[in-house]
């Protein structure tokens, strides 16, 4: 028999292509995914080979998402290391001060030179009326996450949360997990480390995760593969690309399309690494827990991207509200102004960004302050809590969710005029009964997506409780139909994860 083997292309397998980076859902990375899977449960049973192997294919991993730049993440893993281990040593407190602060700034330091350079220099020449070439700066893949990864378990050292350190390549391993470095969640130390000592698949209590896997990637499959990259690349995108070009009636569409959009790439890339942990024996956080449900925009920020919302709690609010509690409820509001702002310019150096978040922090604190007041206002016209002012509280919300959006979603800010423009003065109701016929797909999957969205939590907990009792075979004959369909569904395009430019 005559095999036609080309070496050259099973090698590229191995390249790094900056034309052509890895990413989530391809035909290649599952390919990897599986031959990675296959080798970690043969040497699952020896616990610390299945580690060592875990981080070399995690680093792999990011070096076909993101080059050379493996170098940065190996030595900002290394580094903070060392400075944890010399702050976990340290009893001094003043010195403790120092080394914690030392290590921020160079964190920060190396996040801001990377993320916000060319934005600062924007701004001042912009300011000073004076013309501006951009650097040749190229943003790292997962910066944002790893480095707030290290300077959590920088935190918890100085706060004492650890009553001895990991060996290194646990810490390695939990810095360069190829499931959530590019994008999140931004799991801790202390969670994550210990369970490279636990058999979870081996174990009773693992029975159930490959069924609990398949759930959450099939999830995923869905929001992100099938719905969000296909209503962004046929409608969304190309209605902000140009406002003008579409009526009011579009970009109104587009708006709310938006909002499922952002929210179906996002939770669907993490429930695909929550998925693709459990599979390697680790639980990382579920990130989302339906936040178009939410009440209040400080409830949707429970729900809404948990991980970071809780690494905003413990690390930058919490501290903020200590120094300010002589303004008491003050000091709560401007607590919230300032993390939300600062939330607002993590995700991205623009003012958009910024505005964005300082928006959510505003209306957070003015939420704050104007508790009792509200209160008494409900009892004045005879109103309690009840399910029907929780649904318009909701509606309320995601409402306002939903139109904040736009700031976080234009690359400039002239868009915003343009698109209110459009909205008010060139709505025109009859495209309503037209948009189906010139998107059908559009229309089909964005309705889809509104359904998922307000699923009954207990009858999704019914379906993960169903394939959890699965036998494997059937798993993974449903999670290929997924993958087959999702196949049929994408476009030849496929648009990566939002949240990989944070």
């Amino acid at each position: 028999m005559n095999f036609n083997i080309d070496f050259s292309k099973l090698l590229g397998l191995f390249a790094y292509n900056p034309d052509s980076p890895l990413q989530f859902g391809t035909l290649t990375f599952l390919f990897i995914l599986a031959g990675g899977l296959l080798i970690y449960h043969i040497l699952y049973p020896n616990q610390k080979l299945r580690a060592w192997f875990l981080l070399l294919f995690s680093l792999f991993i990011y070096y076909k998402i993101g080059g050379l730049f493996l170098i940065l993440l190996l030595g900002v893993g290394v580094v903070n290391y060392g400075f944890g281990y010399l702050l976990f040593k340290t009893s001094d407190i003043d010195k403790r001060r120092y080394l914690l602060w030392l290590m921020v700034v160079i964190n920060i330091g190396l996040l801001g030179y990377f993320k916000y350079t060319n934005f600062v220099l924007e701004s001042i020449s912009g300011f000073s009326g004076g013309e501006f070439t951009p650097l040749d700066i190229i943003l790292p893949i997962g910066i944002s996450f790893y480095i707030f990864k290290v300077l959590s378990y920088l935190f918890d050292i100085y706060y004492e949360k650890f009553e001895e350190l990991p060996a290194l390549d646990d810490f390695m391993l939990y810095v360069t997990f190829f499931g959530n470095v590019q994008a999140g969640p931004i799991d801790r130390a202390d969670e994550f480390i210990p369970q490279s000592k636990v058999n979870l698949l081996t174990s009773e209590e693992g029975r159930p995760v490959i069924g609990l896997a398949v759930f959450y990637l099939i999830s995923g499959v869905i929001k992100k593969l099938i719905i969000s990259d296909y209503i962004s690349l046929n409608f969304i995108n190309r209605v902000f690309e140009d406002p003008l070009r579409f009526t009011g009636t579009e970009n109104l569409l587009a708006i709310y399309g938006y909002s499922i959009q952002i929210y179906f790439d996002f939770s669907g890339y993490s429930d695909m690494a929550v998925g693709i942990a459990l599979l390697f024996g680790y639980k990382i956080i579920d990130n989302f827990n339906s936040p178009y449900k939410a009440t209040s925009v400080a409830d949707f920020w429970r729900k809404w991207h948990i991980s970071l919302s809780r690494w905003l709690l413990d690390y930058l609010f919490s501290p903020l509200q200590m120094g300010l509690r002589g303004l008491k409820e003050y000091g709560n509001a401007i607590a919230l102004i300032v993390t939300f702002t600062l939330c607002g310019l993590w995700h991205g150096a623009t003012w958009g960004f910024i505005i964005w978040g300082a928006i959510h922090g505003v209306i957070m604190g003015v939420s704050v302050l104007s508790r009792k007041l509200r209160k008494k206002g409900l009892s004045a016209v005879g109103l309690k809590e009840s399910k029907g002012l929780n649904f318009v509280r909701g509606f309320i919300t995601f409402n306002i969710i939903t139109l904040t959006w736009i700031f976080f979603r234009v690359d400039t800010l002239e868009k915003i005029p343009m698109i209110y423009t459009q909205v008010t003065e060139n709505l025109h109701p009859g495209v309503f009964s037209q948009f189906y016929g010139g998107f059908p797909g559009v229309t089909i999957l964005a309705f889809l997506g509104v359904m998922i969205i307000f699923f009954p939590e207990k009858m999704k907990n019914r379906i993960k409780e169903s394939l959890m009792k699965s036998p494997v075979w059937a798993l993974g004959i449903l999670l290929g139909l997924f993958l087959y369909l999702a196949s049929q569904i994408m476009m030849a395009e496929m648009a990566p994860p939002i949240y990989f430019d944070f």
